[in-house]
C-alpha cells in the first residue's frame, strides 16, 4: 500500500506539505509529489487535501491510484 496523489485533481495548494510530520511531500511544477522513502503511510495528507487529490493505492483500483 501506499499514498498517491492524483495529478489530474491536484491545485498545487500546499496544504498537504504543511501537514506531514516527515517532510515527505513537495510541489514539483505545480503538484503534490510524496517521497515514498520517507513517508510513513499515517494518512494525515489525506484529508487535508481541499480537492481530495490524495488517497491510498492499494493495488487494487485503476487510473491514477484511485
Amino acid at each position: 500500500m501506499k499514498i498517491v496523489v492524483d495529478h489530474a485533481l491536484c491545485c498545487g495548494s500546499g496544504e498537504c506539505i504543511k501537514v506531514c510530520p516527515e517532510k515527505a511531500i513537495s510541489l514539483v511544477d505545480g503538484k503534490a509529489v510524496i517521497d515514498m522513502k520517507l513517508c510513513d503511510l499515517d494518512g494525515i495528507c489525506i484529508p487535508a487535501c481541499p480537492v481530495s487529490a490524495i488517497g491510498y493505492d492499494e493495488g487494487e483500483l485503476g487510473g491514477c491510484g484511485f
